[in-house]
């Protein structure tokens, strides 16, 4: 029976979406950052998407004493729906320097992975078949049933800091890259998502 119970909680947090901070790097230049003004950039053709995540993630920022900004309140809609010249982004980046900004926090996707899971059967976990027949007739199914197995995706995410410095080009501070699991409620994901990240850049001196 605890066999029993143990692979039902295994199996009922392999059906979760998880979010987990894989890896984090940070300029060896760079020991302290302190930013003032931050730009949040949540690349993402999805309107409604990017306006949730900028929202969060300005609100946790400014918890933390960092006046911040969403990009969807400086770059209006023509900006984003068309591509973009090396020449514009320079003139962009002036335009930042000008306005006080010092770093620019910029999250993208930057790949989908579809994966399989394989489905047992729970009231046969720790019942072993001594009969071939038995055995086939109770997994047969996998020849012919697809939802034998489980289909999820994860997503890679990128969340990138740049310091917008006077003289110099616009240089990588910090970067974290976070693995997102089949996301069901995207609220708390990207909820879950910001204060990995938040965190993760406090404990590493940067920003905050």
């Amino acid at each position: 029976m605890k066999t029993k119970l143990v692979a039902i909680v295994l199996l009922l947090l392999m059906g979760c979406s998880s979010t987990r901070l894989v890896s984090t790097w940070k300029n060896p230049d760079i020991v302290l950052f302190d930013a003032y003004q931050v730009l949040v950039v949540g690349m993402t053709p999805d309107d409604g998407a990017r306006v949730e995540f900028e929202t969060r993630f300005v609100e946790e920022l400014k918890k933390e004493g960092v006046d911040a900004m969403r990009s969807i309140d400086l770059f209006d809609v023509e900006f984003t729906a068309s591509e973009k010249t090396e020449k514009e982004l320079e003139e962009v980046e002036q335009q930042l320097l000008d306005k006080g900004f010092d770093a620019i926090l910029f999250t993208k996707l930057v790949k989908t992975e579809n994966r399989r899971t394989f489905q047992e059967h729970m009231n046969d976990i720790d019942h072993m078949f001594v009969r071939f027949n038995a055995d086939y007739l109770e997994h047969q199914d996998i020849f012919y049933n697809p939802e034998h197995y489980d289909s999820f995706n994860i997503y890679h995410v990128e969340t990138s800091l740049y310091c917008i410095c006077i003289g110099k080009d616009v240089e990588l501070i910090w970067r974290g890259d976070v693995d997102v699991t089949d996301p069901t409620n995207m609220e708390k994901t990207v909820e879950n998502y910001i204060k990995k990240i938040t965190k993760s850049m406090g404990e590493q001196e940067v920003i905050f």
